[in-house]
């Protein structure tokens, strides 16, 4: 059942992600399109702002669900170095529990904003308001499931408990770890010393 859940959950993830590349792509050609007609072509467009920041406030809200998932929204490090080891696993369930706290009243409010703008239509577009709204229920909701998906797998001992005590990826983490035991392989052998 867990293990059902979680692929659920990867995929959801990797969509809202999907969809958050998008946006972003969205966002950043159309605030070039409005530099573009504004300062060379004299023309300012008329539509280009509003429907920018409506695909950032959707790449926003649905990347959160991937940073949610990887922990990053959720670390207080500083709590994590002064508590004892075995108190890790309920302070992670205390933050999931204040992010879902939040995450639910995003959804609730997201919901009564985007009802209620749905009769207002975006600047120099004739689109309903409630399209970017939406953005706040809809990415809330893939970010709770994404944050019940770290607290299972962490209950579960699927991944470990508290934050990653690194900035580095763990791709970089691990190509320093390797030339570190390849410096001390060519020592021990009498090899070159960086």
């Amino acid at each position: 059942m867990l293990a059902a859940f979680l692929r659920v959950e990867h995929q959801l993830t990797r969509l809202a992600m999907a969809i958050a590349i998008v946006m972003l792509v969205i966002s950043v050609t159309l605030s070039f399109y409005q530099v573009l007609t504004r300062f060379v072509f004299n023309a300012p467009s008329t539509w280009t702002e509003v429907a920018s920041r409506a695909s950032m406030i959707w790449c926003v809200f649905m990347a959160a669900a991937a940073t949610f998932r990887g922990g990053y929204m959720m670390a207080v490090e500083a709590i994590y170095k002064v508590i004892p080891t075995r108190f890790a696993l309920w302070l992670e369930t205390a933050i999931v529990l204040c992010c879902l706290l939040v995450l639910g009243v995003l959804i609730y409010f997201g919901f009564l904003m985007t009802g209620r703008v749905g009769n207002q239509t975006m600047s120099g577009m004739n689109i309903s308001m409630s399209y970017a709204y939406a953005a706040i229920p809809t990415g809330s909701a893939f970010a709770i499931v994404a944050v019940l998906a770290r607290l299972f797998s962490q209950l579960s001992g699927r991944e470990p408990v508290g934050p990653d005590n690194s900035e580095v990826s763990p791709e970089v983490e691990l190509q320093e770890i390797q030339h570190t035991q390849q410096d001390v392989a060519d020592d021990g052998r009498g090899g070159p010393r960086p």
